[in-house]
């Protein structure tokens, strides 16, 4: 079944988000974007996009607002990173991620199922892969067992929010995401193994609404860190993609 061409995108106002919105709204999208911040919704607004103020942890809030919203599918591209990933201020942000999709993926997908969506496509990451063989595919292990705390807290956030969305009665994608760089990340210019413009991540994302079964795709440029070969066979992407 065809659906709506509306589309409900949570974290409209992050770096990946806000570019998806542009393709969304060229694509001829009625988007509904979710911010905590009235100065974004404004810019969000600018662009074509109906913004709606919400927190994911508010569960009643964020129900509604996909209730109401009447769209088939929802994108997740909720974060809570600061900006250029700054370092000093990363310990803090690493556990806040981690709630985000730990806690707030299970507000999201429950206020999904409440409201009928047909599909959701969440950001997920593709450096949180145990040491092993490359190029990484998406069957090969999450480092949840790290040494390390902070990273074995990070994987075990992605590992939850992955199955959340794959066993949800709803079609779920999953999109692991390489290195962030380009306009609004804060990097311009790849920065290590696995790297990712943000533009080709938007168009991921855009290409999942309609395209790709239910899974897990990885998405980043071929440097032999990372294997996307499923993304460009089954949802056409290309990791050259940039909006003109």
């Amino acid at each position: 079944m065809p659906l709506n061409k509306r589309v409900f995108v949570a974290g409209a106002s992050g770096a990946i988000g806000r570019r998806l919105c542009r393709l969304l709204v060229e694509d001829g999208w009625e988007v509904v974007g979710t911010t905590r911040s009235p100065d974004r919704a404004a810019s969000l607004q600018a662009i074509g996009v109906h913004p709606v103020i919400v927190d994911v942890f508010d569960e009643r809030a964020l129900r509604r607002a996909v209730a109401e919203s009447k769209a088939d599918a929802i994108i997740h591209q909720l974060t809570d990173l600061p900006p250029a990933l700054d370092p000093t201020k990363m310990a803090e942000a690493r556990v806040r991620n981690a709630r985000i999709r730990e806690v707030g993926t299970r507000n999201l997908a429950a206020a999904a199922v409440a409201g009928g969506t047909k599909r959701m496509v969440a950001q997920s990451i593709a450096f949180a892969y145990a040491p092993g063989p490359m190029p990484y595919r998406e069957d090969s292990p999450l480092d949840v067992a790290a040494a390390d705390a902070a990273n074995a807290m990070s994987a075990r956030a992605v590992a939850s929010l992955e199955q959340q969305v794959l066993d949800a009665p709803f079609v779920g994608i999953v999109l692991r995401y390489g290195r962030l760089y380009g306009p609004g990340t804060g990097f311009d210019a790849p920065r290590g193994d696995g790297s990712l413009h943000v533009d080709a991540a938007a168009d991921a994302a855009r290409r999942a609404i309609t395209r790709g079964k239910r899974g897990i795709y990885n998405i980043a440029e071929d440097d032999g860190t990372i294997s996307s070969l499923k993304a460009e066979r089954e949802l056409g992407w290309s990791s050259s993609f940039r909006i003109g």
